[in-house]
């Protein structure tokens, strides 16, 4: 109980003093990440032996990401990623399959041992963005609105996008240790195919319900808003019933919901919003006391890849997939830079535990993901005032015609 009384502990000092710390390096996944690093003593000789720590890690980051997922959909004007011209189009096409290339390329550089698709795997796992770790930079007012934009829509879309590519990768290295291409059919066709229609089917259904009882005037305001946020409840559920991922299904109600109930993301937002962050500061939490936990296992090979999975393998797919946007190379190096990597890797890591298919090189990704999300927590959130300082700077003597003081679309 030491470690939940410290965790409920820090979250009312945090609280107190959110407003005087926002606009600063102390950032909240850096603060409960260093919380959950200072409880793994007390937290060795309990729930940790016990292997508790990991299921309900594994519970609380599941839960956390469905909401965060649905959140992200409901919220996502489709408008914006209409026409190769857009930013977040360029970010969540080239860009993220360009990074899942170089990120499995790089994995089998720095691991030789890893197969091709266990590379596939650490990639996939690595490639989504954190709206949270980013937050700083898409709230601050000296960035400019299109490039604060294009990053916030990516860090919403592309966890979800970054699914269908682990699971694939997962099936095929399956199938490769199992001799078969049977049991890879049957897993896409049930995370994948089942996942989909799963949230079509409630997307689409409860979003036609909600729209009727609102035309209807039957629903009070309050109800309006657990309604709505009832719905990935139900593709969690729903999907663990039949074996689907619960991450697609989530991704796919989000965006079927609007169909039939417009005003979705206005009346999903401050509950969804409160409770998905404190899902996440627990999350962060924990994952700070596995990394004391697994901190002898770090090698340098781990550090160096994270190095690079920050650096290189962000920075290069964002400049190639803005060619011809004619923003500054400050701009282009802001945006590569500030890809950090946080909740959607936590949980699609553990995801990958949780099938259990131990691959040979599993221990060799359980590492890179771990160092590499450490290390975003911390680069990230300390560089972020600094960064939008410089880069502000860098943009204040640029024409008033270039694409950064341009209103975005």
């Amino acid at each position: 109980m030491v470690p939940l009384a410290f965790f409920v502990s820090l979250l009312f000092l945090f609280s107190l003093l959110s407003r005087r710390l926002e606009g600063t390096i102390v950032t909240a996944p850096i603060v409960f990440t260093v919380g959950g690093m200072l409880m793994f003593p007390a937290a060795l000789q309990g729930i940790l032996r016990a292997g508790f720590t990991a299921n309900l890690a594994l519970r609380v980051a599941e839960l956390g990401l469905v909401m965060l997922l649905f959140r992200d959909a409901i919220r996502t004007d489709l408008n914006i990623l209409r026409g190769i011209r857009n930013l977040p189009a360029r970010l969540l096409s080239a860009g993220m399959l360009l990074t899942i290339f170089l990120g499995a390329v790089a994995a089998r550089l720095v691991f030789p041992h890893l197969s091709i698709w266990e590379a596939g795997i650490l990639s996939a796992i690595l490639a989504p963005t954190d709206a949270g770790l980013g937050q700083i930079i898409v709230n601050s007012p000296r960035v400019p609105m299109r490039i604060r934009e294009a990053l916030n829509v990516e860090a919403g879309l592309n966890d979800g996008l970054s699914v269908p590519f682990l699971l694939f990768f997962i099936a095929i290295a399956a199938a490769k240790i199992e001799g078969g291409a049977a049991s890879l059919m049957q897993f896409i066709v049930e995370q994948l195919g089942f996942g989909a229609l799963i949230g079509l089917t409630i997307g689409l259904g409860g979003g036609w319900l909600l729209g009727l009882a609102r035309r209807k005037d039957w629903m009070a305001e309050l109800f309006e808003q657990i309604g709505v946020v009832a719905l990935p409840l139900l593709c969690l559920v729903a999907s663990e019933m039949v074996d689907a991922s619960m991450f697609i299904a989530a991704f796919v109600a989000g965006l079927a919901v609007q169909i039939g109930f417009k005003d979705a993301g206005k009346h999903s937002g401050e509950f969804a919003e409160d409770w998905g962050q404190l899902l996440n500061l627990g999350v962060f939490f924990l994952f700070g006391m596995a990394a004391v936990r697994d901190w002898p296992q770090f090698g340098m090979a781990a550090w160096l890849y994270a190095l690079l999975s920050l650096t290189l393998v962000r920075m290069l797919p964002v400049a190639i997939a803005l060619i011809g946007t004619r923003l500054s190379p400050a701009s282009v190096a802001f945006m590569g830079w500030f890809g950090p990597r946080g909740l959607a890797s936590i949980v699609l890591g553990l995801v990958y535990l949780e099938h259990e298919m131990h691959f040979p090189g599993e221990p060799t990704i359980r590492s890179a993901v771990m160092v590499t999300v450490l290390l975003s927590i911390f680069a990230h959130g300390l560089s972020a005032m600094p960064g939008i300082a410089l880069y502000a700077r860098k943009i204040e003597s640029l024409p008033a015609d270039v694409p950064e003081h341009q209103e975005a679309h």
